[in-house]
């Protein structure tokens, strides 16, 4: 297994290159960017990356697809083992060229913990060559998670949105956003769908989630995590969840 920076390995003529790493509870990643397009999965523990433009959460279950280009950086909760997959930007040429989380099918996962384990210079049409290839299909059937956070360009709002992102509650109202901001309900829900692309509600609820997902994996409780955020009950935030993410956290953190 290869613990290292793409950087060192980024000059050999392969369309995927897979690596692996270890980073301890709190690590953080200064900003940085990558040639290649990356697939970052951490199976230990819970990665939180952040751009200009937004955040992401990805848990265990998840991977985050950056697009070649992109500056970002990675904080870990918990132990973290990290394995990625840097593809040449010509292969994938057909993925999004923005950052996604992505659900991590069986499949996938197994091929990533085979894959840092294969020679970099793998002969393509062999078995090794045949499981980058297979990973390449894989990639494009990864489900897209709502775990993603977009952030305004817009100064003074996007200082709103990242103050809440610090201290996110359910019960923030839109009129008192439109308070801070001097603006009329309707400018207001019309500049705020413009900025981030989802409605004032949509985008309150996902910063709860995105909040409640590294709490939750680090074995906190739900009832605690509920009304830290301002649900009114344990139930309305685990109906929240499940609807977001398909399971309960009972069931999604097991």
């Amino acid at each position: 297994m290869r613990d290292n920076t793409i950087e060192a390995y980024d000059h050999i003529d392969r369309p995927v290159i897979a690596i692996g790493n270890e980073f301890a509870p709190g690590h953080v990643v200064l900003p940085h960017s990558h040639r290649r397009c990356q697939l970052l999965y951490g199976p230990t523990g819970v990665l939180t990356v952040a751009t200009d433009h937004g955040a992401w959460v990805v848990p265990r279950q998840s991977c985050l697809w950056l697009p070649s280009g992109v500056t970002h950086e990675v904080r870990s909760s918990g132990l973290l083992h990290t394995r990625s997959l840097f593809f040449e930007p010509a292969a994938v040429a057909d993925m999004p060229r923005q950052c996604q989380v992505l659900g991590v099918t069986p499949l996938m996962r197994s091929l990533l913990m085979e894959a840092i384990w294969l020679p970099l210079e793998y002969e393509r049409e062999t078995r090794d060559g045949l499981v980058m290839a297979l990973i390449l299909e894989e990639l494009r059937r990864l489900p897209v998670q709502p775990l993603s956070l977009p952030l305004p360009a817009a100064a003074t709002l996007s200082a709103l949105c990242r103050g809440f992102v610090a201290r996110p509650t359910a019960h923030d109202t839109i009129d008192a956003w439109c308070g801070q901001l001097g603006m009329s309900r309707r400018a207001f829900t019309r500049h705020f769908k413009l900025q981030t692309g989802m409605t004032f509600a949509e985008w309150r609820q996902r910063a709860c989630l995105l909040s409640a997902v590294p709490r939750l994996s680090d074995g906190e409780a739900v009832t605690t995590v509920a009304l830290d955020l301002g649900y009114d009950s344990p139930a309305a935030f685990t109906t929240m969840f499940k609807r977001a993410l398909g399971e309960p956290p009972s069931r999604y953190f097991a």
